[in-house]
């Protein structure tokens, strides 16, 4: 396969993937601002989730206020904003164009008819109840995508390459959402049970993770249980473990004759949260273990956009400075 399709086919997965992880991260924040709260812990909250997902300092430059309407217009309306859902969803549309030939038609078909779709929507659909509605359909449109891809694209390096995108942008994701959220929780103070309760329901609802603890625990929500769940649990569909599974494994699928070293870095992480413990990853200390997941995730997307895709300096290095 070309270079350049594998790369337009990669970042298309991305920018879609990214387009409703941000919409997770807003809605678990827009619900939590709900919440009895002075406003210091509600400017606290956006500032974190800010810059979670690296837009913090360009947020600042804006001078906006960490308010719920106008935090939620910069990280879904703004144009200028190459992290806002507009813009991924733009990106993923603008990809797809370039190797429309590739694509299934249903695939073409579903990925532009969303750009079309976001591209009438205004601020007056983020108030009220509004803004959790368009959450949701940004997710619904993802599942959307990912569904018609499994189920109408050939098995073959296209379909590895959009996979891959797809699960190293999840596993990124989730590593920032749980590092800044259970910053948040455990720091916050004492709340009342039902609050608390809330709280981390709400985190497992923001990763489609709810049911499935309740299934898997059949016990109280407590942080220890949620941080095993979403990193070390490999039947979690998007826990940290389940990621890099499938990242080592696609990487094996499309591998080439310089990416030994990729496959090697991305087999050792997925084996070490394989075999991980829950105790030793709080021993470690829960921030520096996601920090360091991170930066290992980063770097495994310089080595597949240097082993299989267009060079970093070209495309994918503005991209990936841009989470």
């Amino acid at each position: 396969m070309l270079s350049r399709t594998a790369d337009h086919l990669f970042w298309m997965a991305r920018y879609m993937e990214r387009a409703e992880n941000v919409a997770r991260m807003l809605d678990v924040n827009y619900r939590m601002s709900l919440l009895p709260q002075s406003a210091n812990d509600i400017e606290r909250q956006w500032r974190a989730a800010l810059d979670t997902m690296g837009q913090l300092e360009q947020y600042e430059k804006g001078g906006g206020a960490y308010q719920p309407l106008e935090v939620m217009r910069f990280m879904v309306l703004d144009r200028q904003n190459s992290s806002s859902i507009y813009s991924c969803l733009r990106a993923a549309r603008e990809n797809a164009h370039a190797v429309r030939g590739t694509l299934t038609s249903e695939l073409w078909e579903t990925t532009n008819a969303t750009w079309i779709a976001m591209r009438s929507f205004n601020q007056v659909g983020l108030e009220g109840d509004g803004a959790s509605e368009f959450f949701e359909w940004v997710k619904f449109r993802s599942h959307l995508s990912r569904g018609v891809t499994v189920g109408t694209m050939l098995r073959d390096e296209s379909l590895h390459f959009i996979r891959l995108g797809t699960f190293l942008e999840r596993g990124d994701s989730t590593a920032r959402l749980l590092d800044v959220k259970f910053h948040e929780l455990s720091t916050a103070g004492k709340h009342d049970d039902a609050a608390e309760y809330y709280q981390w329901s709400a985190l497992l609802r923001s990763v489609s993770a709810f049911e499935i603890f309740r299934r898997v625990y059949r016990d109280v929500i407590t942080p220890t249980r949620v941080v095993e769940l979403l990193t070390l649990r490999r039947d979690m569909p998007r826990s940290l473990a389940c990621c890099m599974e499938e990242v080592y494994g696609l990487l094996q699928q499309v591998s080439n004759q310089r990416s030994a070293e990729t496959e090697r870095r991305a087999g050792e992480l997925a084996a070490s949260l394989r075999f991980g413990r829950i105790d030793d990853i709080f021993e470690e200390g829960l921030h520096e273990y996601l920090t360091g997941f991170i930066e290992r995730i980063a770097d495994l997307g310089n080595q597949i956009s240097n082993d299989f895709l267009v060079p970093v300096v070209t495309q994918s290095e503005s991209q990936l400075q841009t989470m």
